[in-house]
């Protein structure tokens, strides 16, 4: 079947003569192309061509008004709100750009359909005003100011047209009502000339008076491209041409041109749902697969931020692509690269470390990380996280960072001087930028040299700007713009518009036509776009003074949908399947439409195949080396803390003692748990050193309390190094850990009180025996560090602290052999066995003894004990009979460890 530029370029060259006084005006510059080279191959004879222009370029020729950059058109405006706007309601620009684009928007549908601004803003006013907001009650200055707002708005709107107007610069609104101005003194010199306009269907409301008025006049014609099925009342799609069909004059003796009779009997259409959009971008590359020539194929992306993932997933075969649609500049690794280079300034800033240079280092990892500069700076990067995870250093200056690179030659210095130099104004951060730019130019080819230069646009373009109307004055503000800027600026990608795959969004498939189509995201939400209102006008109001409502859009992508099927062989509709919020779950109308008027068209459903993957545990067998590492670990000392982890986790004990793989250290920005553990323990030493083996009295208690806030801080500045506690979360958790120690010594004091005896017999000391095991040709060394050993009453304890909690069950041992079943028992394990090393350590000593955990989490509870009774008895005192019980069981884990037949198997059912 001939396209339909194909039938509109053989009726020109029968009814037109092809050359200068010919104007042909297409919807879109890529529609421009493509007439172009349909009229080159079907000019029989060496001619001109006719002027082919675009209706925004036919526009701005009438008007003699050229169309202003967006970015510029952001400063105009504040140009003019600043002038308008009392100095007391004045906002700056940084929110001023936030909410302005939108009232650019209505600016330019107000100019766009000719609507009378005076009387549109002037009912917009009194609607705001007769909102019920302020009923027996004073308004706020917020509700004030925004009233006041759209009061001034029509004063706002007229200084802005007129000084747009004389600079002989506007939006696209403002050119098309000054084209409308001009009309008659163009039809006047153009009596002459013959205009053609192809393949248009919503006009707004300039664009519809404008081509009434030279139909009339006699100096133009239009080809439409509509199907008998728009002109039933049912269907959306020719809402549009059906009005002008029978509201314009000119068709009452003239012929509509043209109304087709297009059939889907004989076309593949397939309807597939697909779970997520990954899912059907994915089946996007398998039909790709089917197809041979791709000069006929379009794959149509009704959501163009599928674009990145669609470039990603094409197949190998698609050597030649035109992508109608620009990358957004925000999925640019580059993008990242300045935006954490601006929040590494402001965050000096806000942390308040301007005055001593100093960066934090999340920061300073960030942007070294980013993928454009990591591949000069692997090295250093690795460096620069040991060095930030051994010392904890949270805040790093020029300084350290070129101490860390000293012997690297992968980043020059002045490189890194240029990031983490000092950046007082935005002027110096643009040449910061453009700089860093120029010499990572020098490291780059093809696509990526194409994105620094359009960065370097952007920066050129911001300096110029700023320079001339100083409204960015400060860092923040220059962030939230540039933020801004990157979710509506794009790069846009030349190519040869003429061959291979076309992948494009649906407004670019204007009057074009293909054999093979795609379309994705054929959503509820996405196509048709739904209530999506960018505006400050309200609906009805718009209804009221005829501007576009978000259905007259539904109605223009019904049309595009419905046209770019006609001609095509093989069509192929994909939709999320998945109720996930926007763009997922409900199939669009414009499907269930299809599949009620056309029940011969296939409809299926993909998800990708997953499969169920049983996860056995992971087993190491003991080999000759691994059995050599054990005997020498076992020989050097084995810890309560070591069998412990060998009963949570085999595979965890084998990586740790074995292997020697531990946990990445990280940087603490908050204090850790084991870091406040550690420090409440040191400080505890500290408190009870001096008092060794002496029974503690009132006055050594009072006198340790005294001391807390000292000697904490100072195991603080130990064990967090380069860390603060004085400000934020880590000022809380010091003052935790104080008031901890306080209650504690507070419980102790009570104790005294009483009149109970208390001597302290040992702190924080180390504890060592060896044994022997049946079948183990080599003695087993035990070792540990008691906490505390003490004497209450007679009666020896061994006390291990902990700073998590601990409750009494968790020391109910009535039998030795849960330990090696159950995790839960390992803590009362720990205090077991460092009695055992006690009784070994001092054998003289025949005091009756106890084992136990203060938990400075439960500290009401006290010391809690190893309670070796069933039910509800208690059993508290230790004894060599239970030690010799308990050490059996001890021996049995051991001797499983070591068994060479006994593989270390994962425990794929951990407690926690």
């Amino acid at each position: 079947m001939a396209s339909f530029i194909t039938n509109v370029v053989k009726e020109i060259l029968q009814n037109h003569q092809i050359n200068n006084q010919l104007q042909l005006v297409m919807p879109s510059q890529r529609a421009c192309v493509f007439l172009k080279e349909e009229l080159l191959k079907n000019s029989s004879k060496a001619s001109f061509l006719p002027e082919i222009v675009s209706i925004e370029e036919y526009i701005q020729k009438i008007a003699g008004i050229n169309i202003i950059d967006n970015t510029k058109l952001l400063f105009e405006f504040y140009s003019v709100y600043k002038k308008v706007i009392p100095k007391e309601n004045l906002e700056e620009f940084s929110s001023f750009s936030q909410w302005a684009t939108t009232v650019l928007h209505d600016f330019n549908e107000v100019d766009s359909y000719l609507i009378n601004a005076e009387q549109l803003f002037t009912n917009l006013s009194d609607v705001k005003q007769l909102n019920k907001w302020f009923q027996n009650k004073k308004p706020s200055e917020l509700a004030v100011n925004y009233l006041h707002f759209f009061k001034y708005l029509h004063q706002i709107y007229k200084a802005f047209y007129q000084r747009l107007q004389k600079n002989k610069f506007g939006y696209q609104g403002l050119i098309y009502r000054e084209a409308i101005q001009n009309l008659p003194y163009y039809i006047n010199i153009n009596k002459n000339s013959h205009t053609v306009f192809i393949g248009f269907n919503a006009l707004n409301g300039a664009e519809e008076k404008l081509v009434q008025e030279l139909l009339q006049s006699g100096i133009a014609s239009i080809y439409w491209d509509a199907d008998a099925s728009f002109f039933e009342t049912t269907n959306e799609a020719g809402y549009f041409l059906r009005k002008y069909k029978t509201t314009w004059k000119y068709y009452t003796n003239h012929p509509f041109l043209w109304i087709n009779k297009n059939s889907f009997s004989n076309k593949n259409i397939e309807l597939i749902g697909a779970p997520k959009n990954i899912s059907q971008i994915k089946l996007v590359g398998e039909l790709l697969e089917k197809f041979n020539n791709y000069s006929k194929t379009a794959v149509v992306l009704a959501d163009e931020n599928l674009l990145n993932i669609t470039l990603n997933s094409l197949p190998e075969k698609v050597e030649k692509i035109n992508i109608t649609m620009g990358y957004p500049l925000k999925d640019i690794p580059l993008a990242n690269l300045f935006l954490n280079l601006f929040k590494l300034h402001l965050n000096q800033d806000k942390l308040g470390k301007t005055k001593q240079q100093e960066f934090y280092y999340k920061d300073v990892l960030n942007i070294l990380s980013n993928s454009v500069l990591s591949k000069k700076c692997e090295k250093i990067i690795a460096k620069l996280k040991s060095k930030i995870n051994t010392e904890n250093a949270i805040f790093l200056n020029l300084k350290s960072l070129t101490e860390s690179i000293s012997n690297e030659n992968e980043l020059q210095f002045s490189e890194l001087t240029l990031i983490f130099g000092k950046i007082d104004t935005v002027s110096q951060l643009i040449i910061v930028c453009k700089t860093l730019i120029e010499k990572l130019k020098q490291d780059v080819v093809g696509l990526e040299k194409e994105y620094l230069y359009r960065f370097y646009q952007i920066f050129q373009q911001l300096e110029s700007l700023n320079n001339l109307y100083g409204y960015i004055t400060d860092l923040k503000t220059f962030y939230q713009f540039f933020t801004q800027l990157l979710k509506v600026e794009k790069l846009s990608f030349k190519g040869e518009p003429l061959e291979g795959l076309q992948l494009m969004g649906m407004l670019e498939t204007r009057t074009l036509d293909f054999e093979n189509v795609i379309i994705t995201s054929v959503n509820e939400g996405v196509l048709p776009g739904g209530k999506n209102e960018f505006s400050f006008i309200p609906f009805d109001i718009k209804v009221h003074f005829g501007l576009p409502t978000y259905q007259d859009k539904d109605a223009i992508f019904s049309y595009h949908f419905q046209r770019l099927l006609w001609r095509a062989k093989n069509i192929y509709l994909l939709y999320n399947t998945e109720n996930d919020g926007y763009g997922g779950g409900e199939k669009s109308r414009f499907l269930t439409q299809l599949e009620i008027k056309y029940p011969f068209i296939k409809t299926s459903t993909v998800s990708p195949k997953v499969k169920s993957l049983k996860t056995a545990p992971i087993q190491i067998e003991k080999t000759e080396e691994i059995q050599q590492k054990l005997k020498h670990f076992f020989s050097k000392g084995i810890s309560p803390s070591a069998i412990a982890s060998y009963i949570y986790n085999p595979i965890q004990f084998y990586e740790q003692k074995i292997l020697k793989i531990y946990d990445k250290d990280n940087v603490d920005e908050n204090i850790a748990a084991n870091t406040m553990g550690t420090a409440i323990h040191e400080t505890l030493k500290d408190l009870y050193s001096p008092y060794l083996n002496t029974f503690l009295t009132v006055q050594h208690i009072t006198e340790m309390q005294k001391k807390v806030a000292e000697l904490l801080k100072k195991q603080f500045k130990i064990y967090y190094k380069k860390g603060t506690i004085e400000i934020g979360k880590n000022k809380l958790i010091y003052e935790v850990a104080k008031n901890q120690i306080q209650l504690f010594l507070k419980k102790e004091l009570t104790l005294i009180k009483e009149g109970n005896t208390l001597k302290i017999l040992e702190i924080e000391t180390d504890l060592a025996s060896e044994i022997q095991i049946k079948g183990i040709n080599y003695s087993i060394k035990i070792i540990g560090t008691a906490d505390r050993i003490d004497e209450l009453n007679g009666v020896v304890r061994i006390v291990d602290y902990k700073t998590g909690k601990v409750i009494s069950s968790d020391l109910k041992l009535p039998d030795f052999s849960m330990i090696k079943d159950n995790y839960k028992y390992t803590k009362a394990m720990q205090v077991m066995l460092y009695s055992f090393l006690y009784k070994q350590t001092f054998k003289k000593n025949n005091s009756p003894m106890e084992s136990g955990i203060i938990s400075f989490k439960n500290l009401n509870e006290g010391f809690l004990k190893i309670n070796f009774a069933a039910g509800r008895s208690k059993d508290y005192e230790v004894t060599d009979e239970k030690i010799a019980d308990f050490m059996i069981e001890i021996k049995e884990i051991i001797k499983a460890i070591l068994n060479p037949k006994n593989p270390f198997i994962e425990n794929l059912d951990l407690p926690f």
